[in-house]
């Protein structure tokens, strides 16, 4: 068995302009991007550079214009069915209730509704959310909402999970609290994370690895790098080691230039 869980190499995609369909955009151009089985990679980059783009490649929603994608060594097509994805905006079905939308993808899968609903309680006691199952998603803070949606992710004990900026919407507080619920949850299993986000401090804060992507048009790989601070963390405590300032100094200044070149192209296309 391969040592990466997922691979995406030499990955292109284009697509055509909404405006103009016979003018053509690369969003991602010739990026390969490995992730270890066990290892939690965050990817970095400007607004709107293609990193959702890739994190879609990965789990099969989007079929690249060139490149390979590979699961585990063998090159796949279709959707990922060893990912399981936490998405930005949520993904909750309001009609459902919280154990209801834990339960969802069990049933689809042909699990049983008895054994899907005692999976579903473990999981939300996992995640804190005990005794909070016959309640609906408006009835949740957006904290215990991303508590669902984690839970709904992790209870298909999936190889590999992509996360696209999960916690953006939250306050700081609930973030970090949930930073670190996902850490502890992670470190029991070490699945395979490829975690996207704009916070350079979640992502040093998290990972084993950070990948620098360029600004767009035709994003790529330009920096990579090992993060050695020692786990278990606390993203909080962790944030005022000497190492995660020398961490985030090194990284801003490749990322620092690529963030003022996507503000201006995100300025020129509001003028």
């Amino acid at each position: 068995m391969s040592d990466y869980a997922l691979e995406l190499l030499s990955i292109s995609c284009t697509f055509h302009s909404k405006d103009d369909p016979g003018q053509r955009y690369t969003a991602v151009a010739d990026t390969t991007l490995r992730i270890r089985a066990g290892e939690f990679v965050s990817v970095v980059g400007p607004t709107g550079c293609g990193k959702s783009t890739l994190l879609n490649v990965g789990a099969g929603l989007l079929a690249p214009s060139s490149g390979t994608v590979k699961v585990f060594g063998k090159t796949f097509e279709g959707v990922n069915a060893r990912a399981g994805y936490m998405f930005q905006t949520e993904a909750l079905m309001p009609w459902r209730s919280a154990i209801d939308n834990v339960m969802v993808g069990l049933q689809y899968r042909g699990v049983p509704d008895a054994e899907a609903r005692k999976q579903a309680e473990a999981w939300l006691a996992r995640v804190g959310l005990s005794g909070f199952g016959d309640r609906y998603p408006h009835q949740l803070s957006g904290g215990m909402r991303k508590r669902v949606a984690l839970a709904q992710t992790l209870v298909l004990d999936p190889d590999i999970i992509l996360m696209d900026e999960p916690f953006s919407a939250l306050d700081i507080q609930t973030r970090q609290l949930m930073e670190n619920e996902v850490l502890d949850l992670w470190s029991a299993k070490k699945k395979a994370v490829l975690f996207i986000t704009h916070d350079l401090d979640e992502a040093i804060a998290m990972s084993d690895r950070v990948v620098v992507l360029s600004a767009g048009p035709a994003t790529h790989p330009i920096g990579e790098f090992a993060i050695d601070l020692a786990r278990p963390r606390d993203v909080a405590e962790v944030r005022t080691q000497p190492r995660f300032v020398e961490l985030h100094t090194q990284i801003w200044e490749v990322l620092r230039d690529e963030v003022l070149k996507g503000y201006a192209q995100q300025l020129r296309k509001a003028a």
